[in-house]
């Protein structure tokens, strides 16, 4: 449910409340369920386990009364000291950091930054060939395990305008990309670039490719959601669980005034739903 003064408890209930429409698998909301009688008045069966869920879906949104709120500003006031939540759910999941990779997808965009909520003026010191490597590494097994793409087309940002122009406007690409893209090639990975970042997101670029590796948070984020705002979904790859959120954020603003679009959450539970089947017949 996330932060209960934010939009969560609104657009989970708005989600259940489509779910026919939309087709939805049963889902369980975690939260104080008091959150949502505030700002919905449909029906609520409070559960004690995710099991009870199924057989009540169709009749009720089922709530498991556990405090789970998230809200990066105020985990960050009383010590949180992971950048984001995709290290933290990596650390209690047993998972290194370097191979646990944010993914933010889209019907038409998928895109991996190699560092995430960390400083602009950090990432340069941060980016190196091992990181660029594990992080490519972790979204192709991902893209397989979670998608059932036999053979991902990983796509590379370069971090500099125009990729650098051969070293005239930078030697990121040179130092840090291209080996880290070799090193994947010969590893029998489908990768290339490093590509202006300018001209990898219009809709003939994005056909070229399963997903884009970029350097930075907001070279990945700012493509992903203007083309797919309100159905974009955080996706955390490399985990031995299956883990989506909507990409956005609390919206305090928007809380309690039934203006919250619910296609982000939406779209997040039906790709949950769609990777633990793809999952399934993996292990099968």
């Amino acid at each position: 449910m996330g932060d209960p003064a934010g939009i969560g408890p609104e657009v989970i209930a708005k989600a259940w409340a489509r779910r026919e429409t939309e087709r939805l698998p049963p889902f369980v909301a975690v939260g104080d369920p008091r959150a949502i009688e505030r700002v919905w008045r449909g029906p609520i069966a409070r559960i004690e386990t995710p099991g009870e869920a199924a057989a009540i879906f169709d009749g009720a949104l089922p709530v498991m009364a556990v405090t789970d709120a998230v809200a990066k500003a105020q985990l960050y006031a009383i010590g949180f000291t992971h950048p984001g939540q995709t290290e933290f759910v990596a650390e209690r999941c047993g998972v290194a950091a370097e191979n646990a990779v944010m993914m933010l997808a889209g019907p038409t965009l998928r895109v991996v930054p190699v560092t995430t909520h960390v400083p602009l003026a950090a990432v340069r010191d941060l980016l190196t060939i091992d990181l660029v490597v594990n992080k490519a590494r972790a979204a192709a097994r991902g893209l397989t395990r979670n998608f059932a793409i036999e053979r991902p087309r990983l796509a590379f940002a370069g971090f500099n305008p125009h990729a650098g122009e051969a070293g005239a406007l930078g030697r990121e690409e040179i130092e840090i990309l291209m080996p880290a893209i070799h090193a994947l090639q010969a590893d029998g990975i489908d990768a290339v670039g490093p590509f202006a970042a300018d001209t990898m997101f219009h809709a003939r670029a994005r056909g070229g490719y399963d997903v884009a590796i970029c350097c930075y948070h907001d070279q990945a984020l700012i493509p992903l959601k203007t083309l797919h705002f309100d159905e974009g979904v955080n996706m955390t790859l490399g985990l031995p669980i299956v883990r989506t959120s909507p990409d956005h954020g609390t919206a305090f603003d928007l809380a309690g005034t039934d203006r919250a679009e619910p296609g982000a959450m939406i779209a997040a539970i039906r790709l949950a739903a769609e990777a633990a089947a793809h999952r399934a017949e993996t292990a099968a």
